[in-house]
């Protein structure tokens, strides 16, 4: 485990960097600086070089207000009374003790009577969405999602002085275990550790407010709060089903689809006596023919990779993250240059400033880097984007829109523009209409936005 100690005692507050960023003109830039932030003072490349998915990382800060403004006691039971919690939905009632771990989720909406009532008989309360209710996390997870490629989720976790909520577990996610309040004992061990190791703890730490904890995927860990305190603390997490071997799922089955189309060694049957001598039944027989149908598979999935669909599979992977992404968090700005800030409204009886026209001189580009991508599924081109999406996790079906043939080189052209503005005219389509509509489309969609707020036609 690597362990940092961060001397200063002061940071830039995350309300005051929000803001700064919005004033970041390229999102990926703004994604950059988010995550340098999120692990200072550890430089963003050594941690992708030496940590990431390798050891845990500690930051110590000794500064317990480093965090603040992300999450707090105070907006949990804020949303507790203002907003519809579901049991089981948004929120989790638990607890461990002797060794047992127990959810005690009653049916229905989680108020503040019956939630504090848990809390202080011993329970743990995990907040398993809170970017559904919560602007600051939503914008912060919206923001990070384009420095990973993926997902980018979190829970929150109250827990009372003396108690420990969930058993000993690891988890399929990268995560990032931000110390909000009180503070927390935690500790870990690997999973690929053997039976004799199994039980020593490679780290055992105290984290304090301002403090983060970063596990790789696999690290088994547990967190127990000490008598004196009770712990608030925030897992943002990211990376879910996002491995090779994810990846592989889906290019293995369209490969072999394709081999046994368009290559006959695929389609020879099996020896008729292959039962004879394979399977678990003869895997200790000394028999020649083992080997050789064993050299006949090696040769077969040798060859299968020459039929591997591998943009194909990517662009699968790609849906899948639009889908799981959440919405961007326009700033001001975004808003009132895209669909969001039309002047378009009811005022005096009628509708007034409907419409606004988008002329070949007009400059536009992507609303984020991230929120759309083409995607072929062998007869038309799709473009998938998240801009619909909801802030509760697939609550919304997958978004896209057909793209015509005419129309593909300009969607290409602008999606690898971003961050510049381009003059609508400028789009490689076949024709000034064809520019025009694609840009009307985009903009109607929200994935646009122009460099100037566009006037009613």
């Amino acid at each position: 485990m690597q362990e940092v100690q961060c001397g200063e005692k002061s940071g830039e507050a995350l309300e005051a960097l929000l803001s700064d960023l919005a004033k970041v003109s390229n999102s990926r830039e703004r994604a950059s600086r988010l995550f340098q932030w999120l692990i200072h003072p550890i430089p963003s490349m050594s941690f992708f070089g030496d940590t990431w998915e390798k050891k845990p990382v500690l930051i110590k800060r000794q500064n317990p207000d480093y965090y603040k403004g992300l999450f707090s006691t105070a907006e949990f039971d804020r949303i507790l009374r203002q907003d519809d919690v579901q049991y089981g939905v948004n929120l989790d009632v638990t607890s461990y003790t002797n060794g047992k771990r127990d959810t005690h989720n009653p049916p229905g909406r989680a108020l503040p009577f019956t939630v504090w009532e848990f809390y202080e008989s011993g329970c743990s309360l995990r907040m398993l969405n809170p970017q559904a209710f919560s602007s600051t996390v939503w914008s912060v997870l919206s923001i990070l999602q384009e420095q990973f490629g993926s997902m980018a989720g979190a829970n929150v976790y109250l827990t009372p002085p003396g108690t420990q909520g969930f058993a000993p577990h690891y988890d399929d996610i990268e995560a990032f275990v931000v110390q909000l309040e009180g503070k927390k004992h935690w500790r870990s061990k690997y999973t690929n550790f053997s039976q004799s190791e199994i039980g020593k703890p490679i780290l055992e730490v105290v984290l304090e407010a301002g403090d983060l904890l970063y596990f790789p995927r696999g690290f088994i860990h547990q967190g127990d709060c000490l008598p004196d305190a009770h712990s608030l603390h925030i897992t943002v997490s990211s990376y879910q089903r996002n491995s090779w071997g994810n990846l592989l799922a889906k290019v293995v089955p369209a490969a072999l689809e394709m081999a046994m189309e368009e290559d006959v060694d695929f389609r020879r049957g099996l020896p008729v006596d292959y039962l004879t001598y394979m399977g678990v039944q003869n895997s200790d027989e000394e028999d020649p023919r083992r080997a050789q149908f064993l050299s006949r598979i090696e040769e077969l999935m040798k060859k299968l990779s020459t039929f591997a669909p591998v943009d194909a599979a990517v662009d699968q992977k790609a849906r899948d993250y639009l889908h799981d992404c959440l919405p961007p968090m326009l700033t001001a700005e975004e808003r009132a240059s895209s669909v969001q800030g039309a002047p378009s409204r009811w005022e005096d009886g009628e509708a007034v400033d409907v419409g606004v026209t988008i002329r070949g001189h007009t400059r536009v580009r992507l609303i984020r880097s991230g929120i759309a991508r083409l995607c072929s599924d062998g007869e038309a081109v799709w473009l998938y984007y998240t801009a619909d999406n909801s802030r509760v996790y697939h609550k919304e079906e997958p978004k896209s829109i057909e793209i015509k043939a005419e129309q593909t080189d300009g969607m290409e052209f602008l999606i690898h523009a971003y961050p510049k503005f381009v003059t609508v005219g400028s789009l490689p389509c076949e024709s000034a209409e064809d520019k025009v509509s694609l840009a009307e489309l985009l903009f109607e969609k929200g994935l646009i936005h122009t460099a100037e707020p566009l006037q009613r036609s």
